[in-house]
């Protein structure tokens, strides 16, 4: 908690106190801050870190651009964030966390929706365009690149024209409720395997799942 508080109110204490960049990862899960947001499709990413929190036993905290958790896998230091600053500016949260903990891009794993993909399946990627999703649009701005990692989360695309903003600011239908938390532990085996695997290797196990 100390350490939290310190990150708060800007000293320069970082939390990943792991001298070896090469093993320290930055998982960011894209959402929108507030309840209204919470069960809708817009903010897979937070709810996939939130059942990863479950899953490994951390616990958020709020600090500057987010709130934010670590923990440790055989050996790795991993950083979760959930930025505080809406979907538009992600990449300023992104940016800050990577730069204060020296994280490497590639290192970097972003996790957000997908129209373009059936619920429920994934797609691991290293690089490509930000296919019109305005957080992907702001982290490719600030870092100046395309190459980074993302997992893109399917949710369909059950819309009608000129209704996509609604759709994925609507909440998850019945259907998709009885498969979903099935979906959100596959997405924990796909962070635990992005860290300890590498993303080449996560990619040819999980894609497509």
């Amino acid at each position: 908690m100390f350490k939290f508080l310190k990150l708060l109110f800007g000293r320069t204490t970082t939390l990943l106190d792991e001298p070896d960049t090469m093993k320290k990862f930055l998982i960011i899960g894209l959402g929108n801050i507030g309840s209204e947001y919470a069960e809708t499709r817009h903010n897979i990413g937070f709810k996939v870190l939130d059942n990863l929190a479950t899953k490994e036993d951390f616990t958020f905290e709020t600090a500057r651009l987010g709130d934010i958790a670590t923990f440790k896998v055989k050996g790795r230091s991993i950083l979760c964030l959930k930025p505080s600053t809406y979907m538009n500016l992600s990449g300023k949260a992104l940016k800050y966390w990577m730069d204060k903990e020296k994280i490497p891009v590639e290192n970097i794993l972003v996790i957000t929706d997908d129209l373009n993909l059936d619920f429920g399946t994934f797609r691991l990627k290293t690089k490509g365009s930000d296919g019109g999703h305005n957080g992907l649009k702001d982290i490719q701005n600030v870092l100046q690149t395309n190459t980074y990692n993302r997992l893109r989360f399917g949710v369909g695309s059950a819309f009608s024209k000129g209704r996509q903003v609604e759709y994925v600011l609507g909440e998850w239908n019945d259907i998709e409720k009885e498969t979903l938390n099935e979906r959100l532990q596959k997405t924990s085996e796909i962070i635990r395997s992005f860290v300890l695997s590498g993303v080449k290797n996560t990619m040819n196990q999980f894609n497509g799942t």
